[in-house]
């Protein structure tokens, strides 16, 4: 048994022109299924994807605040030129630039219109066959832990860990990292941006979150009352939920 992840998750205000702003950042389709705006490669609505991972923009009632997200995307580039291309027009979506404390690096650090942090990467090889979405970053104070409960939590590779890293990929070898890099600070407020992991068809989805619980994920009360997704947090407190099969 493991699950997959199958999607970001960003909570907006104005979901729609978040989710708009995200589809054109990285030339995907917004769709409105329901009451949330799903971002995805496919011009059809098709979910799970089996490559990338969606992003989903729901709607909520508090605004960001001024805390760095604890979770973001990072945006894969080919060239310098490219790099320099796409920060020009996500500025022109609506993108601001952003200090983060990272001082002089060769990425750059931007927000979407709600806030929510996000880097574009100089060109690196190991990007190269990500799509636009090179990784999704988590901070985190203990990467060794984090690949200890994740590596048993979702059924990707485990390619790299260190006392400062820990990097995962679809064992596929497809679609974006998903990486855990040591950050000082502790959670301070609720994530606005998280992972949303989905059962294989077959198995037991009670089971899965069991599972979990056993791992050292905690049962996470969001207001979110009766649905039909359980939301936990993981050992070091980030916010994730386990999707019913649709």
């Amino acid at each position: 048994m493991a699950l997959r992840p199958v999607m970001v998750n960003i909570k907006a205000l104005d979901h729609s022109s978040v989710g708009r702003f995200w589809a054109q950042a990285l030339g995907w389709t917004a769709h409105s299924p329901g009451v949330t705006t799903y971002v995805s490669p496919e011009s059809t609505l098709v979910w799970p994807d089996p490559v990338a991972l969606g992003i989903d923009v729901v709607p909520v009632p508090e605004p960001k605040t001024s805390t760095k997200n604890r979770v973001h995307l990072d945006l894969a580039t080919t060239s310098a030129a490219h790099q320099a291309e796409l920060v020009a027009r996500l500025l022109a979506l609506g993108a601001t630039p952003v200090d983060v404390g990272q001082g002089e690096v060769p990425w750059t650090v931007l927000a979407d219109p709600e806030g929510n942090e996000f880097c574009v990467l100089e060109p690196r090889e190991v990007y190269r066959d990500t799509g636009p979405v090179a990784a999704v970053v988590v901070d985190c104070a203990d990467p060794r832990a984090m690949a200890r409960f994740w590596g048993e939590a979702v059924d990707w590779t485990l390619h790299e860990v260190t006392d400062d890293s820990a990097v995962f990929r679809s064992a596929r070898g497809v679609g974006p990292y998903l990486e855990f890099l040591r950050t000082p600070g502790v959670k301070a407020v609720p994530d606005r941006v998280h992972l949303d992991l989905l059962p294989y068809p077959g198995d037991d989805g009670a089971a899965e979150v069991a599972r979990l619980r056993a791992l050292g994920a905690a049962d996470l009360d969001l207001g979110q009352g009766d649905v039909p997704w359980t939301c936990l947090a993981d050992p070091d407190g980030h916010e994730f939920c386990v999707l019913a099969l649709p």
